[in-house]
């Protein structure tokens, strides 16, 4: 039990670096800071976890506490459905409803076709 609580730690601990740097990359790229870092994120960590369930379901590569480790730890760690909730909030918060809704279900959309896509890539 320790060994897998350890696993998912450092993945998720991993992931956290790694979300920040796309953030930063995707503000950097923008020149604003934006809602667009998190979607970056939460999209190709939609990817990511996609490819690693399409593995673990068609490949018998690792062992559970590997799968652990690249799934709940660096997926969980890395995707930001809490700052993709709250980022919501505050829009909806300024009064920009449409926004809000736009943005929701473009990530929601696009969300389920990278997880799709990774489905895909592994086949």
């Amino acid at each position: 039990m320790l060994k897998t609580i350890a696993l998912i730690g450092i993945g998720s601990c991993l992931g956290g670096i790694a979300r920040y740097g796309v953030t930063k990359t995707a503000t950097h790229i923008i020149g604003i800071q934006s809602m667009w870092g998190t979607f970056a994120a939460n999209m190709l960590g939609c990817l990511l976890i996609g490819i690693f369930y399409g593995i673990f379901e068609r490949h018998n590569l690792l062992s559970e506490h590997w799968r652990l480790l690249f799934t709940v730890g660096f997926c969980g760690g890395f995707t930001t459905f809490s700052t993709f909730i709250h980022e919501n909030y505050s829009i909806f918060s300024d009064g920009r409803f449409l926004h809000a809704a736009l943005y929701t279900a473009v990530s929601l959309f696009f969300g389920l076709a990278m997880v799709y896509l990774g489905h895909l890539i592994t086949r």
